[in-house]
């Protein structure tokens, strides 16, 4: 996974955004982007080898208006963060690209 952090933030993907209940947050920009405002660029999905917490996915995600380039890692499965049906499935289904 660190390779992958590495590769996307070498790419610009630099900002490290947050799952809220209905939008993606990136903190030191003071950011917010809702599910309409962004778009999944690519994705890597980690599996822990002994233990499902260490599942995880880690999304490269640029803003629809393209001035924005960030990471979010995410837990999936039992372990994923609340979060809106709407926001998962923006997720969920460009994920799969």
């Amino acid at each position: 996974m660190v390779e992958a952090l590495n590769d996307l933030n070498a790419r610009g993907y630099s900002g490290n955004l947050k799952l809220r209940a209905d939008f993606l947050e990136e903190t030191e920009k003071q950011l917010i982007l809702y599910p309409e405002n962004f778009k999944v660029v690519e994705s890597y999905r980690f599996e822990g080898i002994t233990d499902p917490a260490d599942n995880a996915v880690v999304y490269a995600i640029e803003s629809i208006e393209g001035d924005f380039k960030g990471v979010l890692v995410n837990a999936y499965g039992a372990y994923a963060d609340d979060a809106s049906s709407e926001l998962i499935k923006k997720l969920e289904i460009e994920h799969q690209h």
